[in-house]
């Protein structure tokens, strides 16, 4: 399990299929907050699970180079979400993306983990922006996209489950 970067509380390692990280992201994508402001995934039991990280980060790994990572916190060594980079189809840069479970919400660790994985982004990607998307009422998801340089860019009529969604960037050379 490769880790891709380190912070002063968290380590942002590749997913697998071992070491718990099917049961993790079957708990996390099942969270009323994933449901409501990301989607159901059909992620049901840990195969779904697996299948998940396989199709998706681990193919992203190879593929594009990144991916959503595993949120570890150093302190206990325990899994508390997801951070990364995607390349979606839609967008014309790569986006910024996060989730994490509930009880680890409010508490730093999505500006610690995203901040990071930004400099990573800059350093190591040499990527130029970054674009991130959220839907509209995801107010928490929208003032951290502001806190880390994202702004806002023109209103375009994106939908994600008939949701309309707010496409933010980052100019990374700043």
């Amino acid at each position: 399990m490769k880790i891709v970067i380190e912070t002063e509380h968290l380590l942002l390692r590749e997913l697998s299929l071992k070491g718990g990280d099917p049961e993790f992201i079957l708990e996390l994508v099942n969270t009323k907050g994933w449901l409501k402001y990301i989607g159901d995934k059909k992620v049901k039991t840990t195969e779904d699970a697996a299948k998940y990280i396989s199709d998706g980060p681990m193919a992203s790994y190879v593929k594009h180079g990144f991916g959503l990572w595993l949120v570890v916190r150093k302190e206990t060594n325990a899994a508390i979400g997801i951070c990364g980079i995607l390349k979606r189809e839609t967008l014309v840069h790569p986006d910024l993306g996060f989730a994490f479970l509930p009880r680890y919400e409010g508490c730093g660790f999505a500006f610690e983990a995203a901040t990071g994985t930004l400099t990573y982004a800059r350093g190591e990607l040499k990527l130029t922006t970054l674009e991130a998307i959220t839907v509209q009422s995801n107010v928490r998801s929208i003032a951290l996209l502001e806190r880390l340089g994202f702004s806002r860019k023109q209103s375009q009529s994106m939908k994600n489950d008939e949701n309309e969604l707010l496409e933010m960037e980052l100019d990374l050379t700043k």
